[in-house]
């Protein structure tokens, strides 16, 4: 896994992570508040329509279509704003000059995490983590309900924010696993397996009859 001192692009030229002002100091007051908003707003938006968006709208791909904007711009705003802001915490992914893929997480360390509003985290890791059991929920009651087209848009919304909590997770528990190598061994064994399945299968059985050529 990459150090934390890559930058996400080369000419970045953000606040260095860590580094933000000390506005966020510790106490109860937000010390984001329009930003704590937009951690909680989208998610519980695609909720929301989702859950009634028989009621207002009979078109299913305009429903679709709405909860997956929704979802997007949530996984977006808390995998690069509100995770960075509210408990210090940031994952991303750059591929290096030979094209190899590299996860980091990064956390803050030391004084930095005095920064930190207790209130703000308490909101971010909440939602983070209840939203996709609200999501699953709703998987069990289309999969048991037989709706097959909106089963597809559940697995949309928890594959989106299972992503943003697995990723805050490993900020936050520290790994050393490099997701990419991982997926890479197993691809390996994956086509491994089904050469070594051509190659053991018995050819097919001719039939008994053949063909002759006379007419």
């Amino acid at each position: 896994m990459a150090s934390a001192s890559v930058p996400l692009l080369m000419d970045d030229d953000t606040i260095a992570f860590g580094e933000e002002d000390d506005a966020a100091q510790r106490g109860d007051k937000l010390k984001h508040p329009y930003v704590t908003a937009f951690h909680l707003v989208f998610r519980i938006a695609a909720i929301v329509v989702y859950m009634l968006c028989g009621l207002y709208s009979k078109s299913f791909i305009a429903s679709f279509v709405t909860v997956v904007l929704l979802l997007s711009m949530d996984f977006w705003t808390v995998k690069n704003i509100t995770g960075r802001l509210m408990v210090g915490l940031r994952w991303w992914n750059y591929v290096d000059d030979n094209g190899k893929s590299h996860w980091v997480f990064e956390s803050r360390k030391g004084s930095q995490q005095n920064r930190i509003n207790p209130t703000e985290a308490r909101i971010f890791w909440l939602a983070l983590i209840l939203c996709p059991a609200m999501w699953g929920i709703l998987f069990l009651i289309a999969l048991f309900g037989l709706n097959l087209k909106w089963l597809l848009l559940v697995c949309i919304a928890i594959i989106l924010n299972g992503a943003n909590l697995y990723g805050y997770i490993k900020c936050k528990m520290g790994s050393n696993q490099n997701l990419s190598t991982a997926t890479s061994d197993f691809l390996r064994r994956q086509v491994l397996q089904n050469v070594t399945s051509i190659m053991t299968r018995s050819p097919p059985t001719t039939s008994s009859q053949q063909p002759t050529n006379v007419i």
